[in-house]
């Protein structure tokens, strides 16, 4: 299966009618109070909730390329409010109570971004749905009932997740050798690309000029030295992902994980209707090379999963092309699960980076001595992450006191990955084990395979 279209940055861009024309580049040296590095949902959030706390505040953001170039154009369009992280490694550091208000927290900024965008007229294809996770052999089955009574003891509402039996998941969406699984409600569906644009565009609308096409080459207390100038600044925040690698010095503070998708032609109503997916939830599975997919807004499906995961020292992609083999790995997961739609054309392939801290577990915070800042490594779950990012750095900022200032990933600090090629095999070791576990599974193997753990110990996972 070959995709009409590759790369192009993502689907979501061809959705919109094209990539944006960049906004000018920094016209020469400056000076500002708050620069803010990276022009994707973290530094944007960041910059908008900053405007409006303190309107005075003189703030410039600086982009390599242009807003919305990276994983925020390109990710699953999952706003989900989720936390993939383990919990049991921000204990170490904090108390049971306060990973539960971190947990809160992340499930308030579904409401949040919903609220912002109507709030600014930003129409990005949101809805609020389910999101669905579905088994499809006995040990993936065994881990979902695992997964369920996790999230029921530590979220903070436990009303928000059910469980689904075989019939109850079919019901929903007719997946192939569905035996059950669970959804977890109060999360949304977005368009990736038209939250980006939109948030842009409010941020400008509040006085702060974004700068693209201006490549930042260094940042040291108080200045940021790009192609195009020197910004000083009392206050300087990295927030750039995926790309965080390229910035000298921080080589191995965040591991530049590839995750890729394709989305197939317009589903026809008649094919709609033997499918199900109604509700337009979100749908994952508990594979170990896990998978994420919507039903977009004009009936489509996007389907993602890790692909190529990694480049050999945090290299990023070309625009986001991506491999054939991806294509057809990301095709074979969309027809085992929904075997309806293998005569479909494939519209688009793409893909990007996401930052991973050592340790797999989110972080953002403040250093007061040199007054730099940084937020991500949120290993996918940045749609609605970065929302929380911006309004925990902006009190960070500004010294306030608040609850977001003392949540269990604030100025948490993770030691870095190892040089390479260490991590290049360490991380390519562990994707061939997941891979090698699932086809066990799916081979009738009766347990979780020791593959898996094996590779989660070797990577810190």
């Amino acid at each position: 299966m070959q995709a009409q279209r590759n790369g192009d940055i993502s689907f979501w861009y061809a959705d919109i009618g094209g990539t944006p024309k960049p906004r000018a580049p920094l016209p020469g040296n400056t000076e500002v109070d708050v620069a803010i590095v990276g022009a994707g949902y973290t530094g944007l959030w960041t910059a908008y909730y900053l405007k409006q706390a303190q309107p005075d505040l003189r703030i410039a953001v600086l982009e390599r390329e242009w807003a919305g170039f990276g994983a925020s154009g390109r990710n699953g369009g999952w706003l989900s409010g989720g936390f993939g992280w383990s919990r049991e490694k921000y204990l170490k550091t904090s108390t049971r109570h306060a990973v539960k208000d971190m947990q809160k927290a992340m499930a308030g900024t579904v409401d949040e971004v919903i609220r912002v965008a109507e709030h600014e007229g930003i129409d990005a294809d949101i809805r609020r749905v389910g999101n669905l996770t579905v088994a499809t052999n006995q040990p993936q089955l065994a881990r979902a009932r695992d997964e369920f009574a996790g999230i029921r003891e530590w979220d903070f509402d436990p009303a928000r997740i059910q469980w689904l039996d075989q019939a109850a998941f079919s019901a929903r969406i007719n997946v192939k050798n569905a035996l059950g699984g669970y959804v977890i409600n109060g999360q949304a569906r977005v368009q990736p690309a038209k939250l980006v644009q939109g948030l842009a565009k409010a941020v400008e609308r509040l006085g702060v000029p974004i700068y693209e096409q201006t490549a930042v080459t260094k940042i040291e207390p108080g200045v940021v030295s790009t192609t195009r100038g020197t910004v000083r600044a009392e206050t300087i925040i990295r927030a750039t992902e995926g790309f965080t690698a390229g910035i000298p010095g921080e080589e191995r503070t965040w591991l530049a994980l590839n995750s890729a998708q394709i989305v197939t032609e317009p589903v026809p109503d008649a094919l709609w209707k033997e499918i199900g997916w109604e509700g337009h939830e979100l749908l994952g599975d508990t594979a170990h090379a896990y998978c994420y997919a919507q039903r977009t807004r004009e009936g489509r499906i996007t389907m993602g999963g890790r692909g190529v995961p990694y480049r050999f020292n945090s290299r990023t992609d070309v625009n986001g092309q991506t491999q054939d083999a991806t294509i057809q790995s990301l095709h074979a997961i969309l027809t085992r699960l929904l075997p309806q739609v293998a005569h479909l054309r494939i519209d688009h392939a793409w893909c990007g980076v996401l930052g991973v801290p050592r340790d797999w577990c989110t972080t953002v915070g403040l250093d007061p001595k040199t007054r730099i800042g940084w937020a991500g490594g949120y290993v996918g779950l940045g749609v609605s992450s970065s929302n929380l990012s911006g309004r925990t750095l902006t009190d960070l900022i500004l010294n306030r006191d608040t609850d977001l200032v003392r949540l269990p990933w604030v100025n948490r600090k993770v030691r870095p990955w190892e040089p390479e090629p260490f991590r290049w095999l360490g991380v390519h070791a562990m994707y061939r084990l997941y891979r090698m576990a699932d086809e066990r599974e799916e081979k009738g193997l009766p347990r979780s395979s020791k593959l898996a753990a094996f590779a989660d110990r070797l990577t810190g996972h």
